[in-house]
């Protein structure tokens, strides 16, 4: 069995970019058909950043005959351990034609105050 006790046959992979800005960290999901409450971003365990979501079987009707069935359905579930510096109480998400975007917050990293010391003699 494959995720979650899903068929690994329906289990649905979601192609997700993450990438790093000076301000965030920003994650990007292709979710092409699905609504957005038919998607979930939680964050759990602490840092654990975790998108899931369920693309529904169509309806069959009792007299249609099915030539291919290619598109991916069933669910998906993706985590990422979120980096140290992550803001977790100021996360964001959107989606867009398709696409969620999760926006995480950097914390500014804190540059070293740097003293100069007077050398005597």
């Amino acid at each position: 069995m494959g995720a979650a006790g899903a068929d690994p046959s329906t289990f649905a992979a979601a192609r997700i970019d993450w990438k790093e800005t000076p301000e965030a960290h920003v994650f990007k999901a292709d979710v092409p058909g699905l609504k957005k409450e038919e998607v979930k971003v939680e964050v759990e365990d602490g840092r654990i950043l975790q998108i899931s979501g369920e693309r529904s079987k169509e309806q069959e009707e009792k007299n249609d005959k099915w030539h291919r069935v290619e598109r991916s359905r069933g669910k998906f579930l993706r985590r990422f351990r979120l980096p140290e510096n992550a803001k977790l109480d100021q996360i964001k998400a959107a989606m867009e034609d398709g696409v969620l975007t999760v926006t995480v917050p950097k914390e500014e990293v804190k540059k070293p105050e740097v003293k100069a010391i007077d050398i005597s003699g």
